[in-house]
């Protein structure tokens, strides 16, 4: 097995709405804000290379948007999908599998492409990987989470016929990857885990978009069971720092992976690594 990260570039945020209650004299020590109070994010996402199968793990916020829906995210940085993979030598077309952490637009929005009127899959050879509660909770969305969930990002999916749901009780993609389930962000939110050089590595999607949200009240304000994110990223850490885990962070704007470690103030985060230095 091979895991390359692949960087689709960078977006910003309202710092308060990602940590929450958390005030900004604390939170801006460990991630600054610029002077709208805005923060910058990565849209870092995995591939998997295994058997003659390339898994890719979301796929950043897409292009599709018109220039209004991308003027609330200030979109930066020199990196795309595909210029990450041409990078590693593949095209979007060679990809087999797309897992879906969830289906919020900043982890799926690459997953349809326009072109003139229609919307069709991007990854045309694909089978897509969502999660059967997930895709039921985002297409009949609340509306606190609706601006969230854009239909353009997924019933073309289910529509393409490329569109399959993860077994929830063998939630095995390959038997080196299995997903386990978060329900704090949004519901059935999927963690993929690996065995990778003999470790475990979990892709944290939103359970734990950055190193600095390990403090266990600091959860975000996008959070629709605040109190349910707490739990489950305090029991995770717990369990992470136990058993050693590597922890590949998708929004973090500098660290790819850590190590979760027990302090004295509880669980932080051990210094940040790139995935190709395991």
């Amino acid at each position: 097995m091979q895991l390359h990260t692949i960087n689709t570039g960078f977006f910003k945020l309202d710092g308060g709405a990602m940590f929450g209650v958390v005030p900004k004299s604390l939170w801006s020590k460990v991630h600054p804000a610029d002077e709208n109070n805005l923060c910058t994010w990565a849209m870092r996402c995995l591939l998997i290379e295994e058997s003659g199968r390339l898994i890719l793990v979301d796929n950043g916020i897409g292009d599709k948007q018109d220039a209004r829906f991308f003027s609330h995210y200030h979109l930066h940085g020199d990196d795309t999908l595909d210029k990450s993979l041409a990078a590693l030598g593949f095209h979007r077309d060679d990809i087999t599998d797309v897992l879906l952490t969830h289906l919020h637009f900043d982890h799926c929005g690459g997953s349809i492409l326009r072109e003139g009127d229609r919307l069709v899959p991007a990854f045309k050879n694909a089978t897509y990987w969502s999660h059967e509660r997930h895709w039921k909770w985002a297409t009949a969305p609340n509306a606190r989470e609706k601006a969230s969930f854009l239909k353009e990002n997924i019933l073309p999916i289910e529509a393409s016929g490329q569109l399959r749901f993860v077994d929830e009780t063998n939630p095995v993609i390959i038997p080196q990857l299995s997903v386990r389930l978060a329900n704090g962000h949004t519901d059935a939110m999927m963690l993929p885990q690996l065995q990778y050089k003999g470790k475990t590595l979990v892709f944290m999607a939103d359970l734990l978009p950055s190193t600095g949200h390990f403090p266990t009240a600091w959860v975000m304000a996008y959070d629709m069971f605040p109190l349910t994110s707490l739990n489950e990223k305090s029991s995770f850490l717990e369990e992470a720092a136990a058993g050693g885990y590597v922890l590949f962070f998708e929004h973090d704007p500098l660290h790819e992976c850590c190590l979760a470690e027990k302090t004295e103030k509880g669980i932080r985060p051990g210094k940040g690594f790139a995935l190709h230095e395991l």
